[in-house]
């Protein structure tokens, strides 16, 4: 699997908006939408808190891929969906993302300049490119060929995509799986 950043509210200030701020001139019932996505997130076996406000994520795109390149990209963006969708915190402050980079087994002090620098700003944009160009317009959208799956999908969907393009299961591959 390939994460890659998607441009999630690229315009949102870094102190963040309330969901009624970003949501403002929509026909959208926050409440209800809000309740929606923590059923969908329970029905799956995500944690979920009752998140008020939204936060631009791009400092921690840049900071996840770097953390890939550090081959611990999958522990810092599981501590970043926790702390944005669980812990509702501001995942563009600098704090923040060293906390993040730490909880994911990276150094503090080597995060710090990758941020700062924006040493992987280059691939943040090319990975927002992509999306535009494949027409992406939601997250998590997960592609496989020619194929998507649009929003959080259980274990079992996974597999079956999996599956019907090919991809056969190995004791390295899917050894820890998940309950169906």
């Amino acid at each position: 699997m390939k994460w890659r950043a998607f441009p999630l509210h690229p315009n949102t200030p870094k102190e963040g908006l309330t969901l009624e701020q970003l949501f403002a001139g929509t026909p959208l019932d926050i409440d209800t939408m809000m309740k929606s996505l923590r059923e969908k997130a329970a029905e799956l076996g995500l944690p979920m808190g009752n998140r008020l406000k939204t936060y631009n994520s791009r400092l921690a795109q840049e900071l996840g891929k770097w953390a890939e390149s550090k081959k611990a990209g999958d522990a810092f963006h599981t501590a970043a969906f926790k702390a944005y969708f669980v812990d509702g915190k501001n995942i563009a402050k600098l704090p923040v993302l060293l906390d993040l980079a730490e909880s994911a087994r990276l150094s503090r002090e080597e995060a710090k300049p990758v941020i700062l620098n924006r040493t992987f700003k280059k691939t943040v944009d090319e990975d927002w490119a992509l999306s535009r160009k494949k027409g992406i317009n939601a997250v998590p959208t997960f592609v496989m060929k020619e194929d998507k799956l649009i929003g959080a999908q259980s274990y079992s969907t996974l597999k079956k995509l999996l599956i019907s393009k090919g991809v056969k299961k190995s004791e390295d591959r899917w050894n820890n799986e998940m309950p169906e």
